[in-house]
């Protein structure tokens, strides 16, 4: 259940960020960009889609390492009940 948790919220942040572009009403958005501004807003993009998928590995890694963690004090401690 644990594992299951990290890639659900990954999942979900991955759907959430591509559903915000089509919330927004028509007139809502801009049309005429320049190039420069398309170019910087999708870098920005990318460096924050880059920054929360980063964030969200570490702490993937970290519930990971913790649910080995409990695997094996949970052998452990069935070794010791059945000597």
């Amino acid at each position: 259940m644990k594992r299951i948790a990290p890639l659900l919220l990954l999942l979900a942040v991955s759907l959430g960020s591509t559903n915000v572009a089509w919330s927004l009403p028509a007139g809502g958005q801009r049309e005429n960009r320049s190039i420069g501004e398309n170019q910087s807003e999708a870098k920005k993009a990318a460096k924050q889609q880059a920054k929360t998928n980063k964030k969200l590995a570490k702490q993937h890694a970290k519930a990971m390492k913790k649910y080995q963690k409990s695997l094996r004090k949970s052998a452990k401690q069935q070794q010791r009940r059945h000597k």
